[in-house]
């Protein structure tokens, strides 16, 4: 047992689960829907200039999120070339950066790199360690305002962690919304009013100022973007923060679909995408349940932890990415109670299933090109279409896979402009879905000539005789 729990397990566990999902940035295709899209719009944003208003297409505005992400994305694109890793490498350097801090927040009487190795062997944490996603970026700033809210009223005087707390409330604004102030405030509130921390809090928080500060961050892009296209805040504000979450038949989400799921879904998430940690807690939590008002490092990391998942239980309208912002709570609580965890061995073993099926999972995509043909990508179609001179079209709507891997080259095109196009004897490639074929005319596709394809979508080839 002391052989398993040294220091230099951990670490080495830290290490190659980086190093893994550091290879997987760069070998997995970007999926549509929704990472493909918001890496869309940040290669519109690098390539048009455009810095304030998020695209989802050329010259179409992108309401539903603010812009941190993008601009995280674009400008790593920038340096780094339009390609997966490039994109998803912000992501990766905002999971290292928790990591880190974790490790520094974490109690230092249990093992070193205990706290990093349980982050990194949670699902939800490192399937999302490189994710292109807004909700890396909200995460990030969500544990920096309550570590710097920690730091700033457990210390005698004002210090610089009682800015931080604004600066990132404000990049938290930039990253998603005004969504990041209702998963942070009330738990922290609620802290405060049981350990009647009032006056302490109103000493070592710069409250003025820093608000000014949070302004000063955010403020100017929500006042250019109103500005550049009329009607964002009304759709931004009461569309996206509120209309979203409580109808989930809500008819005027603009980029997405209705998510419909039965109310409390959120729990079964955690208890799916922070096995066995979030399991663990519970035990251990329920045998300290007399101590956990009387701890306040524990009470913190409970509230910062199950507030988020109480918030959207009455939500029909979500996905299991929004309980990404407590997996830092797991992980320190999970640190902090490790002491009293039994049969630790099993523990360890059963945090490594998920990371062991990656490694299941990428030989087996290797083979007879499962990859190419079972991801939800348009990226090896598109490759095969670029290997010759032609015009590239997509039937019906275009997949954000397909703009991005083309550049925006690829064209939506329908069944009149198809027929037209054989009429005139032009010769071109078009991407049709399998479940679209019967929307093409029969005499069409006849003439069609398939040139490559995947479980869900197929390229064709019209070359005139």
């Amino acid at each position: 047992m002391k052989k398993i729990v040294r220091s230099d397990f951990f670490l080495f566990g830290i290490v190659f689960l980086f190093i893994l999902r550091m290879f997987l940035n760069g070998y997995v295709p970007l999926m549509d829907t929704t990472e493909a899209r918001y890496s869309e719009i940040a290669r519109i944003m690098l390539e048009t200039d455009n810095w304030v208003t998020p695209q989802i297409d050329y010259g179409v505005p992108f309401w539903a999120k603010p812009p941190l992400s993008t601009w995280l994305s674009a400008a790593s694109m920038k340096l780094f070339g339009v390609n997966e890793f490039a994109v998803r490498l912000p992501y990766l350097i905002l999971s290292l950066v928790l990591i880190i801090l974790v490790a520094r927040f974490a109690s230092r009487e249990n093992t070193l790199y205990l706290s990093g190795f349980i982050l990194m062997t949670i699902p939800e944490f490192l399937l999302h360690a490189g994710v292109v996603s807004t909700d890396t970026a909200l995460s990030f700033c969500v544990a920096m305002i309550f570590l710097s809210f920690w730091k700033a009223v457990n210390t005698d005087k004002l210090t610089i962690w009682g800015y931080l707390f604004f600066v990132f409330t404000g990049l938290g604004l930039l990253a998603k919304g005004p969504i990041v102030l209702l998963l942070t405030i009330p738990p922290l509130f609620l802290w405060v009013l049981i350990f009647g921390e009032f006056r302490t809090t109103f000493r070592r928080m710069p409250l003025f100022s820093g608000s000014l500060l949070t302004l000063v961050i955010a403020a100017p892009w929500y006042y250019l973007a109103e500005i550049r296209t009329k009607g964002f805040l009304e759709y931004f504000i009461v569309g996206e923060h509120f209309r979203r979450f409580f109808d989930s038949g809500w008819k005027g989400d603009m980029y997405g679909f209705p998510k419909s799921q039965p109310v409390g879904m959120i729990w079964l998430f955690l208890f799916l995408f922070a096995f066995p940690w979030i399991e663990v807690l519970i035990v251990r939590l329920w045998a300290r349940r007399k101590d956990i008002l009387k701890d306040r490092w524990m009470l913190f990391l409970l509230l910062w932890l199950i507030w988020t998942p109480l918030f959207f239980t009455v939500s029909k309208s979500l996905i299991h990415t929004y309980i990404l912002p407590v997996m830092i709570p797991v992980a320190l609580l999970a640190d902090y109670l490790w002491k009293e965890v039994k049969r630790k061995r099993a523990v360890i073993a059963m945090s490594m299933i998920f990371p062991a099926a990656i490694i299941i999972i990428i030989p087996v995509s290797a083979v007879n090109d499962n990859l190419e043909r079972y991801s939800n990508s348009d990226k090896y179609l598109i490759e095969k279409a670029e290997s010759t001179d032609m015009d590239l079209y997509y039937f019906g709507t275009k997949s954000y896979s397909s703009q991005f891997y083309s550049r925006g080259q690829v064209q939506n095109i329908s069944n009149r402009v198809l027929q037209e196009k054989m009429d005139r004897e032009e010769q071109f490639k078009v991407i049709i879905r399998n479940r679209s074929l019967n929307k093409v005319d029969s005499s069409v596709v006849q003439k069609l000539q398939v040139e490559a394809f995947t479980e869900k979508n197929r390229l064709y080839l019209f070359k005139p005789q």
